[in-house]
């Protein structure tokens, strides 16, 4: 089953300008937009959960992109929040960093439908054109239209 990714991102919950400058600044710009959209109610578990996620194994997929993940009980479906940083941000110890940045909660009994959400992600992220009209979007109508 494919799903095109603009059917699945909430233009609220796009940051086109994360100021973050390391992973962890990142991912609680995405999360804050999260917590404003009521989306998720406790930020610091939800971070917790990204950050133990994180340690057992990077999500930094290549060519700039990252999709920070949980599964976790403070969702009931699932919620994708985006964040584009121009100057990248720091992902990898090897010095890899990323400029787009696909953050997911995903309800714990719904990993098929994870895996879908993953999908679409490196599919849209793979093509190279298609990452640069997204980097480069001037609003985030133009970075939903371009998905």
């Amino acid at each position: 089953m494919s799903i095109p990714l603009a059917d699945l991102i909430d233009p609220k919950l796009i940051a086109l300008d994360l100021r973050g400058s390391t992973r962890p600044e990142g991912m609680r710009e995405i999360v804050d937009l999260l917590v404003v959209n009521g989306k998720i109610d406790n930020a610091e578990r939800f971070l917790s959960e990204l950050r133990e996620r994180e340690s057992i194994n990077s999500t930094y997929a290549a060519d700039g992109i990252a999709f920070p993940h949980a599964r976790t009980k403070l969702v009931d479906e699932i919620v994708l929040g985006v964040g584009r940083s121009a100057n990248g941000v720091p992902w990898t110890n090897k010095g890899e960093v990323a400029n787009l940045i696909f953050l997911i909660a995903v309800p714990e009994i719904l990993i098929s439908d994870y895996l879908v959400v993953v999908g679409a992600i490196a599919r849209a992220t793979k093509d190279r054109p298609l990452r640069t009209l997204l980097l480069h979007a001037e609003s985030v109508e133009d970075f939903t239209a371009t998905l």
